[in-house]
């Protein structure tokens, strides 16, 4: 392995870093820490987020780099336009579940929410596909213009995906830590609320952008 690849190689696992903490990924894995209380599930909602973003842009990166295909403007828009509505979705989820809680145990202020630990990690791990199938098309522009063998393009995808594991492992390490310390308290139900609300708004915003300043709606009705 050349010097000149090790060096693409290690670029592409710091923009993988980098992309781990893009705003629509952080929020939506912070609206799964907002629900946990343990820490440790918290890290792996992180860790799991990232495998799931890796194998779709592998499967997907693949696929279009041997095939020599890419993908239209208005797919990859409409992609991205499911990450919108799934912010908002996770927002919902957030604040009502965290509502019926209080409903069915009036005695706590909601912070004992009851998680299953396998149901979380699905749903990250869920999250991390449907984000990297919006991420696909960028990320086969990126590795076509960076290597110049399917092999390389497979292994800088695997390098880039191992970089938003690391990125996503150490927000959600750290994003994890307030809504643990708060665990049974009061503060905990504004910090649960506000990561719902902040996902909602978010997740329109980021809808509106692209139906309306990024073009998707005329390429959808024109």
């Amino acid at each position: 392995m050349t010097g000149s690849l090790l060096s693409i190689l290690l670029l592409g696992f710091l923009l993988g870093i980098k992309h781990a903490i893009e705003p629509d990924h952080v929020i939506a894995v912070s609206t799964i820490a907002s629900e946990s209380k343990n820490l440790k599930r918290s890290i792996f909602a992180g860790v799991y987020w990232g495998i799931g973003h890796t194998a779709t842009l592998f499967i997907v990166g693949m696929f279009l780099i041997v095939a020599k295909n890419t993908i239209t403007d208005t797919v990859a828009l409409s992609l991205e336009f499911i990450v919108g509505i799934m912010l908002v979705s996770l927002g919902l989820n957030s604040i009502v579940a965290f509502l019926k809680h209080r409903h069915h145990h009036p005695h706590t202020d909601g912070s004992q929410t009851i998680e299953k630990k396998g149901r979380t990690h699905y749903k990250s791990f869920f999250i991390g596909l449907i984000h990297g199938l919006a991420g696909s098309a960028a990320m086969v522009l990126l590795t076509m213009s960076t290597v110049s063998t399917a092999w390389q393009g497979a292994l800088y995808i695997l390098i880039f995906g191992c970089g938003t594991v690391v990125g996503m492992l150490s927000f959600s390490t750290v994003i994890g830590i307030p809504f643990v310390l708060t665990s049974g308290k009061q503060l905990n139900r504004y910090l649960n609320h506000l990561a719902g609300i902040i996902s909602i708004l978010f997740g329109i915003y980021y809808m509106y952008n692209l139906g309306v300043n990024e073009g998707l709606f005329n390429l959808w009705f024109s």
